[in-house]
């Protein structure tokens, strides 16, 4: 925590409205337990060499959970990703979330929800997964779905098959050029789920991975991007009462749904950072949110001291939702939105690295998303050391081997690699070489193998 507190003040936005170095130490840690996908996104983080490296084995992916929970302790989030982890084994899968909840730590699994069927999500939440986040656009050229309110349907149905599990529901949408226009209809969407979708995250377009979408267009900000979230839910949502790491990385807002219009709940940034500061070593349980009501409640009754501000907070709420509560017989509901602003692998930012809230557990501990991506073949595609002393071997990343030899693989060749295994950049060329009237990758393509 300590060590969040001063990577905060280096970059200058440490306060009482700053959630790390207060609240948590780091924002969330991905943990890839695949490289492999059964998409082909016109925009991918992944590398060109990704689909060919094999899953690492499981012992190494404890591993990294065991350093996880070293590096910043229980309570701490944990993103399973890849690729698409669903792809693991389900056993192995059960197996990640088991051992991340024995520590403490709270599990989301990232997917694209293909092969995230409801017994799955059922078997996953008994094992102790807190979250799933669902990740839906237009990047990811699903067959049958042109635009992102065609692909409401698809969103529809992931949500079908997690409501009622005890399971928080988040949405992820990469935001480029396309779509970009369709966020506040996206919003509107979201704003009719709320209560049951806890967040929307919206992802900027980054320069960096195998995509092969087009250069991100400058207008296409942070900035504009909560503007067209705020043009969807018909209200100002104040982003900068919370943050949580370098603004330049994230914004969040959060707002109040009560009979379909939304009502911005930082409003009052000042008794924002007040509660915020106030209440940093509660815990929050986001499967279930009566206990989190619970715990706020016992916690009011130990701190009257903060009983009347927040009384005060509440009547002026109450005052402006009176008319929707009435329509709506009292039922109020949450929904969050969430900005992130990823690094080009040309531009990074050494400020922000530094000050990363978000970051992967690799062998040798955890980088910066942002840098690791720059980087990902350097990561991925170096052997694994297993074991200790004379017993210890390592692994080969595309061969799936043990050997004695901690020589760096070789990197794939490409171009003798069967189709399967090709992505991106290197599978459109691939197909232009071998037909030059074919369309490019993926625009008539099934992704779902």
């Amino acid at each position: 925590m300590s060590a969040a507190r001063r990577a905060m003040r280096d970059a200058g936005c440490f306060g009482d409205q700053q959630q790390m170095g207060n609240r948590w130490p780091i924002g969330c840690v991905a943990l890839e337990i695949t490289q492999r996908c059964n998409l082909d996104c016109t925009l991918c983080y992944l590398s060109e060499h990704s689909e060919a490296v094999r899953d690492i084995p499981l012992d190494e992916i404890f591993r990294r959970i065991d350093g996880i929970y070293h590096h910043f302790g229980a309570n701490t989030d944990i993103q399973i990703t890849g690729g698409e982890p669903t792809l693991r084994p389900r056993q192995e899968l059960i197996a990640i979330i088991s051992r991340i909840s024995a520590l403490g730590m709270r599990a989301t699994l990232m997917t694209n929800g293909i092969r995230a069927r409801r017994p799955l999500l059922a078997e996953l939440a008994r094992a102790g997964l807190v979250d799933v986040a669902f990740h839906v656009d237009t990047t990811q050229q699903r067959n049958g779905y042109a635009s992102e309110s065609a692909l409401n349907a698809l969103r529809t149905e992931y949500i079908r098959r997690a409501q009622d599990l005890p399971l928080s529901i988040l949405f992820n949408t990469t935001v480029h050029g396309g779509n970009f226009a369709d966020i506040p209809n996206l919003v509107k969407y979201f704003t009719g789920q709320a209560g049951v979708v806890r967040t929307a995250s919206f992802q900027l377009q980054a320069e960096t991975g195998r995509g092969v979408a087009a250069p991100p267009d400058p207008r296409i900000t942070p900035a504009a991007v909560m503007r067209m979230i705020e043009r969807g839910a018909g209200t100002s949502i104040n982003f900068n009462a919370s943050l949580t790491g370098h603004p330049s990385c994230n914004r969040y807002g959060m707002c109040l749904e009560v009979n379909g219009r939304l009502f911005d709940c930082f409003d009052d940034p000042a008794f924002i950072a007040r509660m915020q500061k106030a209440t940093t070593q509660l815990v929050w349980d986001r499967k279930y949110p009566g206990r989190t009501a619970r715990t706020f409640l016992g916690w009011l009754a130990r701190h009257p001291e903060h009983l009347l501000p927040c009384l005060r907070w509440a009547g002026i709420k109450l005052s402006r939702i009176r008319r929707e509560l009435l329509a709506c017989r009292g039922r109020i509901n949450q929904i969050s939105f969430f900005v992130h602003n990823f690094m080009d692998t040309r531009a990074l930012d050494q400020e922000r690295i530094s000050a990363c809230a978000f970051k992967v557990m690799t062998a040798v501990g955890p980088v910066s998303m942002c840098l690791y991506n720059a980087q990902r073949d350097d990561y991925i595609l170096k052997p694994i050391a297993l074991g200790r002393g004379d017993a210890r071997r390592y692994w080969q990343p595309l061969s799936g081997e043990l050997s004695a030899c901690a020589d760096p693989s070789a990197r794939a060749d490409l171009a003798g690699l069967p189709e399967r295994f090709l992505k991106g950049r290197t599978r459109r060329a691939q197909l232009a070489g071998i037909c030059k009237s074919c369309p490019p990758s993926g625009a008539n393509a099934t992704n779902t193998r």
